[in-house]
């Protein structure tokens, strides 16, 4: 995987109106996130998908949305803010090696962000080490960034740590899987 974090500032050109008409979080997500869900958005910048899944998780749930640059958990706290979803999310911000933390989940998003990791077969692991038993953790990387093959190791590498890949919805412009954590038969 390559080092490439996208400035903070490049939030605003990708969360926008037409974006969320090619990629609506509430279609991509809806089968995945549940009410009184404890959900992680990892890479959220500035908060199309943490938003969204706060809204899905409603009043009961929660939403880790995690990322490395504080200026983008801070856009994210004032557009959670002005969707009324504010109390619903938790900002964290990761370290560049690691996600810092370790905290149960249900279910893990990174949208175009996992290709951005220095080592991604840390991230996944802490990823793995968060979620639940039989979690699911969305994966979707751009196709202008990620060809085939590096998607086919990413998957390779989380089967090696524990995850079952499984298919993963379609996603305009991208390639998704959705990764289940293993617990034996």
């Amino acid at each position: 995987m390559r080092e490439h974090v996208c400035p903070w500032w490049g939030g605003y050109f990708i969360d926008n109106k037409l974006r969320r008409l090619i990629h609506n979080p509430e279609k991509i997500l809806g089968p995945y996130v549940q009410p009184g869900a404890r959900v992680m958005d990892f890479g959220c910048g500035m908060g199309l998908f943490s938003i969204a899944m706060a809204r899905l998780v409603g009043p009961q749930g929660k939403v880790i949305a995690v990322d490395l640059q504080q200026k983008m958990l801070d856009v994210l706290a004032r557009r959670a803010a002005k969707a009324g979803v504010a109390d619903r999310i938790i900002p964290r911000r990761s370290e560049k090696e690691s996600l810092g933390f370790i905290e149960p989940v249900d279910f893990a998003l990174a949208f175009y962000s996992a290709h951005e990791v220095p080592d991604l077969r840390r991230l996944l692991g802490e990823i793995h080490a968060c979620l639940r038993a039989r979690g699911k953790f969305l994966v979707v990387e751009p196709k202008g960034h990620v060809g085939p093959k590096e998607f086919s190791a990413m998957l390779s590498e989380a089967e090696g740590i524990g995850f079952r890949v499984q298919q993963g919805p379609r996603v305009a412009l991208s390639r998704a899987a959705v990764l289940e954590k293993f617990c034996g038969s």
